[in-house]
């Protein structure tokens, strides 16, 4: 780093043995003025405690010979993990080092808005929680992932032969179920797109599976077939993919490297402006793209 001035950016971790960890990242300007992001490495600590991540920056300073006064910015990403504890930490650096500016990631708090509102209806949250058991049902084994694969292109060749399905470049290539990540909300948009692409086939795959004796989750398979075929779901789907898919959009403009806070607030107003939209003048369209999945469905 050559005496630069630099960024501290830390997370929180654990490791398979669920020990706590402490993963620490430089950011600094070289003399050539390209902008330089460090993995240093990864710092045990006792617990998550304010006390024990000071400690933890302490050692890592004295090590690597570091200066507190050369830091002009500390970043973490104030997940409620931590129990607020990095709050502490940016105090008691602060408190060093006036000039330790605390970054907050833009794009984090409207994944935690997303969360906290998500978690809060009851409705909404069962609904994740079936989306995320029919992900784990279909996708358990590498036979069931073949099977939605085959189903899946023999619908499409159906569909082709029928001419009721759009081609062009991007379109209908081979995919499966995308697995939400827990930490990373927008995931769950992926997730929805796929069960909506391949609702039909994922309907075909799970009665193979009951119809299956050998296996051993016939239950599961079961229940999910009947929670998907249910309007409150597939409303659920639908309804879901456009709030996620908003979102989605302005959590990766948030996240470009060369976003101001001017821009950002412009963002966030046109992601509301969409959403107000929708509640206003969209919820017969929805309507209408529910009813032709539950059309298909009796179809089938």
């Amino acid at each position: 780093m050559d005496g630069a001035f630099f960024s501290l950016l830390v997370d929180e971790l654990r490791d398979v043995s669920i020990k706590e960890h402490m993963a620490v990242v430089f950011r600094y300007v070289d003399k050539s003025g390209d902008v330089i992001e460090m993995f240093v490495g990864i710092q045990h600590i006792s617990d998550t405690t304010s006390n024990s991540l000071n400690e933890a920056i302490d050692t890592l300073f004295s090590r690597e010979e570091l200066n507190i006064s050369m830091l002009r910015g500390q970043g973490y990403d104030g997940a409620s993990n931590m129990k607020g504890e990095f709050n502490d930490l940016k105090t008691h650096i602060l408190r060093e080092n006036p000039c330790a500016y605390y970054i907050h990631c833009f794009a984090h708090p409207l994944q935690l808005a997303l969360v906290v509102v998500t978690k809060g209806n009851a409705d909404i949250a069962t609904f994740f929680t079936s989306c995320n058991s029919l992900v784990n049902i279909v996708g358990a084994s590498c036979k069931r992932r073949d099977m939605l694969r085959d189903q899946l292109e023999k619908d499409i060749m159906e569909a082709l032969e029928k001419d009721t399905l759009p081609t062009g470049r991007g379109l209908n290539q081979e995919t499966c179920l995308k697995r939400p990540g827990d930490t990373r909300w927008n995931s769950h948009y992926g997730t929805l797109l796929s069960i909506i692409y391949m609702f039909k086939s994922v309907v075909k795959v799970l009665k193979l599976i009951i119809e299956d004796d050998s296996t051993d989750n016939i239950s599961e398979a079961n229940r999910s077939l009947r929670d998907i075929q249910f309007f409150e779901f597939v409303f659920q789907l639908f309804f879901m993919r456009f709030i996620l898919g908003v979102t989605n959009d302005l959590s990766q403009a948030l996240q470009r490297k060369d976003q101001d806070i001017g821009n950002a607030i412009t963002l966030v107003k046109d992601c509301k402006d969409q959403l107000q939209h929708m509640r206003e003048n969209a919820f017969e369209a929805l309507l209408d793209q529910v009813s032709s999945v539950m059309w298909t469905k009796v179809e089938m």
